[in-house]
């Protein structure tokens, strides 16, 4: 599933050629995706114009003019693309079309139909079933060390699922959680209630970073991510950790015949990738 910088690529990709622009043409070739779109999506959006695009946690935020905000989510395998000029036949999975007064097309393609697209008033935006409990932006001045470990005190679970949980920090997935915990020397095994003080300020730093690297990057294309131009993001290839089992991790001074290299466990039905000797 794409995680927040993948989601913040997206989001940059849109913003350019959406914003300031109006909605000349919309089409759902579909009733429904992960959810039913709104019956009369077409006929409530056409002929507005983008204000912004924004983006809180791994969703998509368009908001239009009239106070109106098109809430999307990529799901599993969703992806945006944009055409300049004469767009391209569509393709069997492309659910719903924007066009634009400029005559940019924006398309929505998710061959699984995990993801969603939904319409809120601007005013209860913050209030939305899918927003309404998530923690703080982890790129936000308020994500702090400080309260991190508030979040994490008591909770008996592994660190790990600790920041996965959205309600503790928004829009952290799999993949920069254990990158996340290795740039932090942090165990995911640790239990998420010792995480305090000095390892819960490195452990912020270390997603910040992280995550801001990512976002440059353009993301992580590991099976359906591309930003909206079509190109693949290449944070993958700066993984220290996440799928190089048995693989040294950058600096390794470990003896790999007798560590193994990097491990991989299941923790909550999801592949965890550390280095058992610099994280503890």
């Amino acid at each position: 599933m794409p995680e927040l910088p993948e989601v913040e690529t997206v989001r940059q990709g849109l913003a350019d050629v959406l914003e300031g622009q109006r909605l000349v043409a919309v089409s759902a070739r579909r009733p429904d995706l992960r959810f039913p779109i709104p019956a009369d999506f077409q006929s409530r959006i056409t002929g507005r114009r983008v204000a912004s695009v924004g983006r809180r946690a791994k969703f998509l935020l368009i908001r239009l003019d009239g106070d109106l905000v098109l809430l999307s989510h990529l799901g599993m395998s969703g992806s945006f693309r944009i055409f300049s000029g004469e767009a391209p036949p569509l393709q069997p999975h492309d659910h719903i079309e924007l066009q634009t007064g400029a005559g940019v097309t924006v398309r929505y393609h998710d061959p699984r139909r995990f993801g969603f697209v939904d319409l809120s008033a601007a005013e209860d935006t913050s209030v939305h079933p899918m927003l309404a409990k998530l923690g703080p932006e982890p790129l936000e001045a308020n994500f702090t060390g400080r309260y991190l470990a508030s979040q994490l005190r008591g909770r008996a679970t592994s660190v790990k699922a600790a920041i996965l949980d959205q309600r503790v920090v928004a829009g952290m997935g799999n993949i920069y959680a254990c990158e996340s915990l290795f740039r932090a020397g942090i165990s995911p095994r640790r239990t998420a209630a010792t995480v305090v003080g000095k390892r819960a300020e490195a452990l912020v730093s270390a997603i910040r970073d992280v995550l801001a690297q990512a976002i440059g990057a353009g993301g992580s294309s590991l099976r359906d991510h591309r930003q909206p131009s079509g190109e693949l993001g290449y944070f993958q290839h700066r993984f220290a950790v996440y799928g190089c089992a048995g693989q040294p991790c950058p600096g390794c001074t470990c003896d790999l015949a007798s560590s193994g290299g990097v491990r991989r466990i299941v923790q909550a039905g999801r592949s965890t990738f550390y280095c058992a000797k610099r994280q503890r």
